[in-house]
């Protein structure tokens, strides 16, 4: 009887433990958003390492793509809008318009995506996009149409392979499709600035960009 005893006390204490532990447990472990994958390696950008989703895999240089994604459209979306009201020449306006509607659509889609991923999201432009905005802001007359040629190519080249690098490694179907939707933009815009025949190709190659 001792024993039976025993042995019934001990499987009501484990029990009750078990309970106790499921208890203490936070809700959100089993919620829907990414958990992190055991064993994956850290992220350069937020440390936090690959994430399991169920659009694949959330690596940190995906994490990266999908904020800078968004901190483009933050000072091209106002830059566009500028070339809009200043621009005298018809091939800047057109530039802008197409900033416009390209980061339009690109911004709509990259917000559903952080959304959907559970990745934090930028609300302003870094301090070097805000440093371009500033100089657009100062200058006038052609030498803005020049600067805001040159910043914004300049721009589109140095994140065109970046995009091309994430669509080609990236096992996430949600940032694949958004790397394909931010390769067709940046190809649009890389070609309107460089229809308005403003754009300093040899600048470009020795990465020299406009301080005034």
């Amino acid at each position: 009887m001792a024993t039976r005893y025993t042995i019934g006390s001990g499987l009501v204490i484990t029990a009750l433990a078990l309970t106790l532990i499921a208890l203490l447990i936070p809700v959100n472990s089993f919620g829907s958003r990414p958990a992190a994958a055991v064993g994956g390696p850290a992220g350069d950008d937020d440390g936090g390492g690959t994430l399991s989703t169920a659009y694949g895999p959330l690596t940190a240089a995906d994490r990266d793509f999908i904020r800078k994604v968004r901190l483009a459209g933050l000072w091209e979306l106002p830059a566009g809008r500028q070339a809009q009201q200043r621009g005298s020449r018809p091939a800047i306006k057109t530039a802008g318009q197409h900033l416009i509607d390209g980061h339009t659509e690109l911004d709509r889609q990259v917000i559903q995506v952080g959304q959907a991923l559970g990745v934090d999201l930028p609300n302003q432009p870094s301090a070097q996009q805000q440093d371009w905005l500033g100089q657009m802001n100062r200058a006038r007359g052609e030498e803005y149409e020049r600067l805001f040629a040159q910043l914004l190519r300049a721009a589109h080249g140095k994140v065109f392979a970046l995009v091309a690098q994430i669509r080609g490694q990236t096992k996430n179907s949600m940032v694949r499709a958004l790397a394909t939707s931010a390769n067709n933009t940046v190809l649009d815009h890389i070609t309107v600035l460089e229809d308005t025949g403003l754009v300093d190709f040899d600048a470009l190659s020795n990465n020299v960009q406009p301080t005034k």
